[in-house]
């Protein structure tokens, strides 16, 4: 059997099922119109404006993309730390265990640099906070 025909029947599985998911879905609720189901939900408050003129803060953004790129980082060092001593024990050279630790962490030094330098990291305060400052200090 050609081994491309269990990737085609696979492929087709992945998208037939949720396909027909949704199909036997839109299909078989029941349909019942009200105005409180297409209103925003605020965590049971009543919104006060659209949610479509709201701009976020870049930097939020920015932090967290941060912080996924140094958590997958962790991910990685706690299990090249738990091999390190066995390997070095097993005779493997302090070069191939090192080498590749050290390109990887100061690719992510650099990026962070990099950051840095660009005032990812800098957090900056809104312009109430900073009213609310200059009228606490005067």
């Amino acid at each position: 059997m050609n081994p491309w025909i269990a990737i085609g029947a696979l492929a087709l599985m992945g998208v037939g099922i949720p396909l027909g998911m949704m199909a036997a879905s839109a299909i078989l609720r029941p349909s019942v119109p009200e105005q409180g189901k297409s209103a925003t939900y605020e965590s049971g408050e009543i919104p006060t404006e659209s949610a479509i003129g709201i701009q976020f803060n870049v930097q939020y953004y920015m932090v967290a993309l941060l912080f996924v790129v140094f958590d997958i980082e962790t991910v990685l060092v706690f299990p090249w730390a738990v091999i390190y001593s066995p390997a070095l024990e097993a005779g493997v050279p302090l070069t191939d265990l090192l080498l590749p630790m050290l390109v990887f962490i100061g690719v992510l030094l650099v990026g962070l640099v990099w950051a840095w330098r660009q005032g990812a990291v800098n957090w900056t305060s809104s312009p109430r906070a900073t009213r609310r400052k200059t009228e606490r200090q005067s």
